[in-house]
C-alpha cells in the first residue's frame, strides 16, 4: 500500500483556512541550514539538494520492500517545509530584514523507513549526483509538540494576517506561543502557481 500524507495525516496537512490546534508527533527530516533572503540563490540551492536525496530514498525504500511483507511498500514524497527564525542581529532590528532570516529547509522522512536504508540511499545519491551542499544535509528529528496552524492562501508576504488568526485562536484557548520560531509547509510549487493561489501551512508550537 502507498502512504500518502494528505490521506493518512489529514490534520497535519490540512487545507483548512480556519486555524486549528493539532498534536504533531515526533518527525524525522532531511534538513539543511541556511541564513539569508529566501529569494536569493542560496535558498534554491538547498532545495535542489533536498529533492534528489528525498526521491533517492523513496526509490531505495521501494527496492527494499520488494521481498518484504510491510504495511507500506511505497510513499508520496512529503512536501517541502521550512523552520523559520531570525538571527540575533535580526531580532534586534526594528523592521523585518530578509537577509537576517535563519532557517532549516527540509523534507520529511517516513517513520517506517529503516535507518540503514536512509544511510545507503544518501551514499547512492552522493555517487550519482553532483550536489555541492550534500555534506551540509543532516537527518534531524523534531520532538512531538502541540501546535496551532492554518492554511494560508496567498503570497508569502501576506502571511501576517493568517498569523493573526492563529494568535486569536491560541489566546481564546488560554494558551500561548512557545517561541518566535515557526514552521511553513509548502503545499504549492511557487515556480508554477500564481502567488495569490499559493497554499502554505503556517504552524507554531504552543504551551
Amino acid at each position: 500500500m502507498k502512504y500518502e500524507s494528505r490521506k493518512q495525516e489529514k490534520n497535519l496537512y490540512s487545507t483548512r483556512k480556519k486555524p486549528m490546534i493539532v498534536n504533531v508527533p515526533e518527525q524525522k527530516f532531511f534538513s539543511i541550514h541556511g541564513i539569508g533572503d529566501p529569494n536569493q540563490s542560496g535558498f534554491q540551492e538547498r532545495i535542489q539538494t533536498l529533492y534528489p536525496i528525498s526521491y533517492g530514498l523513496k526509490f531505495a525504500y521501494k527496492k527494499y520492500c520488494t521481498d518484504r511483507d510491510v504495511e507500506f511498500d511505497d510513499y508520496v514524497v512529503f512536501p517541502l517545509e521550512g523552520v523559520w527564525s531570525l538571527t540575533e542581529r535580526g531580532q534586534q532590528m526594528d523592521h523585518l530584514y530578509k537577509n537576517e532570516f535563519e532557517y532549516d529547509v527540509m523534507i520529511r522522512i517516513p517513520d517506517f523507513v529503516p535507518d540503514n536504508v536512509i544511510e545507503q540511499s544518501v551514499e547512492v545519491t552522493r555517487q550519482k549526483k553532483d550536489l555541492p551542499l550534500l555534506d551540509q544535509v543532516e537527518v534531524k528529528t523534531y520532538p512531538a509538540i502541540q501546535a496551532a496552524q492554518i492554511c494560508h492562501v496567498g503570497s508569502y508576504d501576506d502571511e501576517p494576517a493568517s498569523f493573526d488568526k492563529i494568535d486569536l485562536l491560541v489566546k481564546e484557548a488560554g494558551l500561548m506561543r512557545a517561541s518566535k520560531v515557526h514552521r511553513e509547509i509548502y503545499l504549492s510549487d511557487a515556480r508554477r502557481v500564481e502567488h495569490d493561489k499559493l497554499k502554505t501551512i503556517l504552524r507554531y508550537q504552543i504551551k
